[in-house]
């Protein structure tokens, strides 16, 4: 090979150069615009381009700066999604609609696909041979102005070996206007790449795009909605548009207007067509129709022709049926219609945010929350029913779409139940005991391991892995978040809580925006333990009305709250909802959560088809045991571990109790537990 090139490079002879189209470079000779570019004002004239609503401020722009006689290239820098390549497309439109100064009337819009120019040079030379006849075909055609998207990707194209990129070899042509461009990149890709090079920055002037408001939103969606329902056979409602803007820009925060929202309108009009595309019939004749002509070509192959000309008649007569069944439809059936639920439907399957409208079954799982709570959590009336109220009103709509659907400070001794409150809200509310991000605080006592949170800075280990709290949120949007032992944390810990809990946001280490805006947050501590303990010390002249028991608990409120303004600032605690007080738990408290912690036992023992009963002597030594004020229900756990699980282990080994049958907890005169033998006839008959 190296023979062959030196030979032809000794006589003179052109180097072959493939391209995209499988050409030589003697085949496209005053065709490489063809060859390389989309002419994008043809694409106007055919009405193959969206229409392109609002950007008048970028058009103008853009327009004034091609009208310079040197460096006449605008750059469009925004956000991805934002419409960027759109204003370009608008600029086209307008010249074919001859709505542009007379410098421009007969000008040419092309976007130049840089990966096909680069394709196929394999040979020194060819990156820069394209290049210079696409810069000759330019200037002598003499109203081209290109548009290269993501413009950045020409900083170092073709640059190997020594060999110039594609941007130094149109820095002249660009400082002396005899190359226009129209360029398009991030806010990122630019500065990483054209801010570098000073040289090549001064030759573009940056145009700014920003992300439009929801207002301009829908206008654009309106621009568009003809395309897409033409595209899906359907109909997009006012209605549906309007939610596609706001659903859009309230739940999914890491995308951009107007794109996420044409795209939230696209796949709504791709489920809607898939769902009203076939009726039940006609997918039955599709599907005989498929089964005879396999058959068909089976009799033919097997040369039983009489079979076969059976089968094709068949085959003539489902067509006929299937044509008029379509005929009919087209005729009577209107055009289905995309309405806001389909919209919701999107985003929730998107980010898991129920934002549908709510159900009747729903409404009334609401109305019940606390019944359901308190299947769990016994006693704790005022945080059950703050909970409560705060998942209804986000639920309806009615809560800040700028902060967390709820902020709480669970403050109580240990064991009466803050922990267990978030799991069974997590539970009834969003699905599932597991749809909660628990953050230990005792594990981010140390000033350098807060940045586990949102992720290492750069140059530390970890980074680019994300923090622990910012990538489970990020994947899951729609849940409970719990600062376990808010109190052990370090100090800096609160200072990222703060524009989380007033903004419902938090920046992560790798710079992107966190949404925690569909999240209930939730914090527990000790501190003011010893205040809630001593609260049925003294009674004095607290006595409202004889309300003993109101009296005690808003003594003991404002001393939790005085402990908490001296363990936390000011800032932070002004930012929470509610501060929610657990007060200890009463002895029949206690007997009530005995019941739910014995029916945990007996569900265990169901896949071994025994049943477990309890008397009275043994459950309420169960809570002679098991009952600590100071220490909650955690004592409780441990005395059904040590008199029930214990015993009915040791029952089970020495085949005193058997499958089938019913075990009997009683106590017997020495206090001592006993576990008797009770046959359970509904188990043998069952």
């Amino acid at each position: 090979v190296k023979l062959r090139i030196a030979i032809i490079r000794a006589v003179g002879e052109r180097m072959p150069v493939p391209t995209a189209g499988s050409r030589d470079a003697s085949g496209f000779k005053g065709k490489a615009l063809e060859e390389f570019a989309t002419d994008l004002t043809k694409l106007a004239a055919e009405g193959k381009i969206d229409p392109v609503v609002g950007r008048s401020q970028e058009i103008e722009r853009v327009v004034q700066i091609l009208g310079r006689r040197s460096k006449n290239n605008p750059v469009l820098i925004g956000e991805p999604g934002v419409g960027k390549t759109a204003i370009a497309e608008g600029l086209a439109q307008r010249i074919i609609n001859q709505d542009v100064p007379e410098l421009l009337l007969d000008q040419r819009v092309l976007s130049l696909d840089i990966n096909s120019l680069v394709a196929g040079t394999r040979f020194r030379g060819d990156f820069e041979e394209r290049l210079k006849q696409i810069v000759a075909e330019v200037n002598k055609a003499g109203n081209i102005i290109f548009l290269i998207d993501e413009i950045h990707t020409l900083v170092g194209t073709g640059g190997m070996e020594g060999g110039m990129d594609a941007a130094n070899m149109l820095k002249p042509a660009l400082a002396r206007g005899e190359l226009q461009c129209i360029g398009a990149t991030t806010l990122d890709e630019y500065r990483k790449y054209i801010e570098k090079d000073a040289a090549l920055e001064r030759r573009f002037q940056p145009v700014m795009v920003n992300e439009p408001s929801v207002e301009e939103t829908i206008e654009i969606l309106k621009g568009v909605r003809s395309s897409y329902e033409q595209h899906h056979n359907l109909l997009i409602s006012d209605d549906a548009l309007v939610a596609a803007a706001k659903l859009s820009n309230r739940y999914i925060a890491d995308r951009y207007l107007p794109d996420k929202a044409i795209d939230l309108i696209d796949e709504a009009g791709s489920c809607v067509h898939l769902r009203h595309s076939q009726t039940s019939l006609a997918k039955e004749l599709k599907q005989s129709l498929r089964k005879i002509i396999w058959d068909k070509d089976a009799a033919v192959k097997a040369q039983e022709f009489d079979r076969a000309s059976e089968l094709r008649d068949q085959e003539l007569e489902l067509e006929a049926k299937l044509q008029n069944l379509n005929e009919n439809r087209a005729a009577t059936d209107t055009r289905p219609v995309v309405t806001v639920e389909d919209i919701a439907q999107v985003v929730a399957s998107w980010t898991g945010v129920p934002a549908n409208r709510i159900t009747k079954s729903e409404s009334a799982m609401l109305m019940k929350l606390e019944e359901t709570l308190h299947q769990r959590i016994i006693g704790q009336e005022n945080a059950v029913n703050a909970v409560a109220k705060a998942i209804r009103r986000a639920r309806v709509g009615l809560s800040s779409e700028q902060r967390p659907i709820a902020s709480f400070i669970f403050c109580g001794p240990t064991g009466v139940g803050k922990t267990e409150l978030t799991k069974a809200l997590a539970d009834s509310v969003f699905g599932a005991e597991d749809a909660i991000i628990r953050l230990d605080m005792s594990e981010y006592m140390e000033s350098q391991s807060v940045a586990k949170l949102i992720g290492s800075p750069p140059g530390y280990v970890g980074y680019g892995d994300g923090g622990q709290l910012t990538e489970a949120v990020r994947r899951k949007p729609y849940t409970v978040v719990l600062f376990d032992e808010i109190e052990k944390a370090h100090p800096d810990v609160f200072n990222l809580l703060l524009q989380l809990l007033d903004d419902g946001r938090l920046t992560d280490s790798q710079g992107r925006v966190v949404d925690f805006k569909n999240t209930v947050i939730i914090m527990t501590s000790n501190i003011g333990s010893r205040a809630i303990e001593k609260q049925g010390t003294g009674i004095g002249f607290d006595m409202i009305d004889g309300d003993l028991a109101t009296a005690q608990y808003t003594r003991t409120r404002e001393q939790v709250n005085d402990a908490l303004k001296s363990s936390f600032r000011p800032e932070f605690l002004n930012r929470l909802d509610e501060i929610i007080v657990f007060h200890q738990l009463q002895r029949s408290e206690v007997k009530q959560i005995a019941d739910i912690l014995l029916q945990d036992v007996a569900k265990r023992l169901v896949e071994q088809a025994i049943k477990i009963e309890v008397t009275e002597a043994f459950k309420d030594k169960l809570v002679v045991e098991g009952y600590d004020p100071s220490y909650g229900a955690r004592p409780l756990r441990r005395a059904i571990t040590r008199l029930v699980e214990d015993s009915l282990a040791e029952a089970l080994l020495a085949g005193d109790i058997r499958a089938g049958e019913t075990a009997v907890l009683d106590v017997n005169d020495d206090g001592q537990v006993t576990v008797q033998r009770e046959r359970a006839l509904a188990l043998v008959s069952g």
